[in-house]
């Protein structure tokens, strides 16, 4: 992590309200800025793209996916280190996701010490 006067802001794209509310909270404990949305179009209308250190990113949204957002990402040269978070049981989606480029891929329900550590890790990867 870079020093700063200002804590790390880490964005949370979830569609599900309830990961929305308690994400940020959780985050905050940990010492970290955090704002959430509701979908990868929000996120990227958004003025908080370029001051974003670190993306916790759900995988299955409607619209456009979490993988779709990362795709985009590149295209535009956005280097932000990604945490997808996932609520899908598949056995290949998180070595697919790592070789893309994520930095983790968390199941739901995850432990806060899951997140932190996947956090942390992104933070450091910059």
């Amino acid at each position: 992590m870079k020093p700063s006067a200002e804590p790390a802001l880490i964005s949370v794209v979830d569609d599900d309200e309830s990961v929305r509310e308690a994400l940020p909270d959780l985050l905050g404990e940990f010492g970290f800025a955090a704002h959430a949305f509701s979908s990868a179009a929000e996120f990227l209308a958004s003025g908080h793209l370029e001051r974003t250190e670190c993306l916790l990113l759900d995988v299955a949204m409607p619209g456009m996916t979490g993988p779709e957002l990362q795709l985009e990402l590149k295209r535009r040269g956005v280097g932000i280190p990604i945490v997808f978070i996932t609520a899908h049981s598949d056995e290949g989606l998180r070595p697919r996701l790592i070789a893309q480029g994520a930095v983790e891929c968390l199941s739901k329900p995850f432990s806060d010490t899951a997140l932190f550590d996947a956090v942390t890790t992104a933070l450091s990867s910059k």
